[in-house]
């Protein structure tokens, strides 16, 4: 786990899903299990006391962000307001800001969890101007029809094994790509397998990468179709 002291009122903690797993804890339920989360929490507080003296004597503020490899949690000291229902929250020399109290830190974690699962849910679109989609599939054989049903031109595919199913992670260039021209070949896919709701980071980084590039044209000349 990264820590950084931004101030003195605030510090910045990085701690990734493998250094979260080897605590004993999971992914999932740091986000939905309220005991779990705080138990995280307070063990990642315990470690900036003695780190950085990073004493609690108040109310905190907690900002969590789910990045790709772990979560970003930033934490700065409070105070509460004379009449209780705020925080007063400092961000600069002689600058407060007053945000109503919070229902606790599980409820931090479960709303980044929301909001993430909402953005994935709302888009496939890339940075780089791609769009992808990771399609999963209960049986190899399935990914074996497929890759000779369809072929591919100018469109990037991986093969990955995860818990037991097999993922395409697909992408296609908007340049290349039309809107029409993807909803035809994603629903060709979709004939065979079915749309993830898992993300491509979270089974590249824990899953297993069988094919790199040209999956379905590497599965079509290695496996012969069924007959």
């Amino acid at each position: 786990m990264d820590i950084e002291r931004i101030n003195d009122h605030t510090m910045k903690f990085f701690i990734t899903y493998i250094d979260i797993e080897d605590r004993g804890f999971n992914r999932e339920e740091i986000w939905y299990d309220r005991e779990r989360s705080e138990e995280l929490f307070w063990e990642m507080m315990d470690e900036a006391r003695d780190h950085d003296d990073f004493f609690i004597d108040g109310p905190l503020w907690i900002q969590v962000q789910a990045v790709d490899k772990g979560i970003e949690v930033l934490v700065t000291k409070a105070e509460l307001s004379k009449d209780g229902q705020k925080l007063e929250l400092p961000i600069g020399v002689d600058k407060i800001i007053d945000i109503p109290l919070d229902e606790g830190i599980e409820s931090l974690f479960q709303q980044e969890l929301v909001e993430e699962v909402e953005e994935q849910a709302g888009t496939n679109f890339n940075e780089d101007g791609t769009f992808g989609f990771l399609i999963k599939f209960n049986d190899f054989e399935d990914v074996i029809s497929l890759s000779h049903r369809l072929i591919f031109e100018d469109i990037k595919d991986e093969l990955y094994s995860f818990e037991d199913r097999y993922y395409v992670y697909v992408e296609f260039d908007e340049v290349l790509h039309d809107e029409e021209e993807i909803d035809r070949v994603l629903s060709i896919v979709l004939e065979y397998g079915e749309e993830s709701t898992l993300t491509i980071h979270r089974v590249s980084e824990y899953g297993k990468q069988i094919v790199k590039e040209h999956a379905l044209e590497t599965i079509r000349n290695n496996f012969p179709a069924k007959t």
